[in-house]
C-alpha cells in the first residue's frame, strides 16, 4: 500500500460520506485476521496481533502483542520482566509489549485485502447513507411510480428504492396501473441485509393528514390543529380540526375558497368523500360535529364507561347512521366514544312504554 492508494482511499471515502477512522479501522481488523491466517502459527491461535496503517505513507506494520509477567508460561503471549526490560526499562508486570513481525511480502497481502474491505464498506455505508435518508422519512409522504404487481403486493420506484404497498395497504377498487404516480404513506422502514425494506400505505390515515399538512397551509404552519381522523379507505374519512387562532376558522380552512382545497385531496383519493369536522373540548358537541352531516338534538355521555346516547329526528336517523352503519363508525373511531343513536319517536316510545309499564305497577299495588 503507498501514498497514491491512500490518497485514491481519502477520495472514495470523501466521495461517498464514509468515516475515515471506520475505513481504516476496518481494513486493520482485516489485515489482523489474514496475518493469522496465512502467517501465524497455526498452534499459536491465541497471538494477539494488531496492524497499523500510516496515514500518510501508507506504510503497514504488523505488531505481536505480549504481556509482561514475572514467569512466562505461554511464550506467544507472555514476555519475561528481564526481556522486556532489555527493550524498554519503563516496562512493568501486566504491561503490554509489541514486537514487529511484518512479514516481508504483507503489503501485497494487504493492498488485495484492504481492496475488498473499501468496497465491501462502501456498499454498506451506501445502504445506510439510503436507509438513514428514508428513516427520517418514516410517517411522511412521498411520490411513488408504479412498477409492478406481484403475488398481492405493489412495488413502486421511490427514487433511490422500491416501496412495497401490501394487500391491506391498498385501497379497495383502486387500480395501480404501470408508471403511475401516487402519494403515499411511509409507514415503516426497516434496514434489512440488502438495504432499506419500505412499506408504503394508501389506506392509512397518515396520509390523509399528510395531504391536508401540504394543501392547507394553515395546518402546515399549526395554526389549524388536525386533532384526530377516522377513515374507511376508497369510501370515507372523518377529519376532526381545532383552530389555535380565533380569527381562523378550521373547517374554512381546509374546504379552501370555492373548495378547492378540499377538492385536490378528494382526486388524490379517487373520490373518497371527506368530512370535515369542528373538533370541540366539550363531548356532548364534539360527538354531535362528528354525525355530520346528520343534525343532532341532543348528546347525554356517560363519563365512566365512555358511551353517549344521541338523540337525532325521524328523518335524520338513517343520515346519522350511515349506509351500513358507516357514519356512525366512523364517528366512533373519530371521537372514542362508543354511540347509540335513536330517533326523536323512538324515544317518545319508549318513555310512553316506560310511563304504561308503571301505571300497571300502581294499578297492580292497588
Amino acid at each position: 500500500m503507498n501514498e497514491e492508494f491512500i490518497g485514491a482511499l481519502r477520495e472514495i471515502v470523501k466521495e461517498k460520506g464514509i468515516s475515515e477512522d471506520l475505513i481504516f479501522t476496518t481494513i486493520e481488523d482485516a489485515m489482523v485476521a489474514a496475518y493469522k491466517k496465512n502467517y501465524a502459527n497455526p498452534n499459536t491461535s491465541a497471538q494477539n496481533v494488531r496492524v497499523s496503517i500510516n496515514r500518510e505513507s501508507g506504510e503497514i506494520n504488523v505488531y505481536s502483542q505480549k504481556v509482561v509477567c514475572d514467569e512466562v508460561y505461554d511464550d506467544v503471549t507472555e514476555i519475561s520482566i528481564e526481556d522486556a526490560k532489555e527493550i524498554s526499562p519503563k516496562y512493568e508486570v501486566d504491561d503490554i509489549v509489541e514486537l514487529e513481525v511484518t512479514p516481508r511480502n504483507f503489503g501485497r497481502v494487504a493492498a488485495q485485502l484492504a481492496k475488498q474491505v473499501v468496497t465491501q464498506r462502501m456498499k454498506e455505508a451506501e445502504r445506510n447513507i439510503v436507509y438513514n435518508e428514508y428513516k427520517e422519512m418514516e410517517y411522511d409522504i412521498i411520490t411513488g411510480t408504479i412498477l409492478r404487481k406481484d403475488k398481492g403486493n405493489v412495488f413502486v420506484n421511490l427514487g433511490k428504492l422500491e416501496g412495497v404497498i401490501g394487500p391491506n395497504e391498498q385501497m379497495p377498487n383502486e387500480e395501480y396501473n404501470f408508471n403511475e404516480k401516487l402519494k403515499l404513506y411511509i409507514v415503516e422502514v426497516k434496514n434489512g441485509s440488502k438495504g432499506a425494506l419500505i412499506h408504503v400505505s394508501r389506506t392509512h390515515p397518515g396520509l390523509v393528514k399528510r395531504l391536508f399538512e401540504l394543501e392547507v397551509p394553515e395546518i402546515y404552519n399549526g395554526v389549524v390543529e388536525v386533532k384526530s381522523i377516522s377513515r374507511e379507505a376508497g369510501s370515507r374519512s372523518k377529519l376532526a380540526v381545532h383552530s389555535n387562532d380565533e380569527s381562523v376558522d378550521p373547517m374554512g380552512a381546509c374546504v379552501g375558497p370555492k373548495g378547492i382545497r378540499v377538492q385536490k385531496i378528494v382526486s388524490e383519493l379517487k373520490n373518497e368523500k371527506i368530512d370535515i369536522i369542528k373538533w370541540s373540548k366539550s363531548p356532548e358537541e364534539f360527538i354531535a360535529n362528528s354525525l355530520s352531516p346528520a343534525k343532532v338534538l341532543s348528546v347525554e355521555v356517560n363519563e365512566e364507561d365512555k358511551t353517549a346516547k344521541v338523540v337525532v329526528d325521524d328523518n335524520q336517523l338513517s343520515l346519522a347512521i350511515g349506509k351500513e352503519g358507516q357514519n356512525v363508525r366512523l364517528a366512533a373511531k373519530l371521537t372514542n366514544w362508543k354511540i347509540d343513536i335513536k330517533s326523536k319517536s323512538q324515544i317518545e316510545a319508549l318513555e310512553e312504554s316506560k310511563e304504561s309499564e308503571e301505571d300497571n305497577t300502581l294499578d297492580s299495588a292497588e
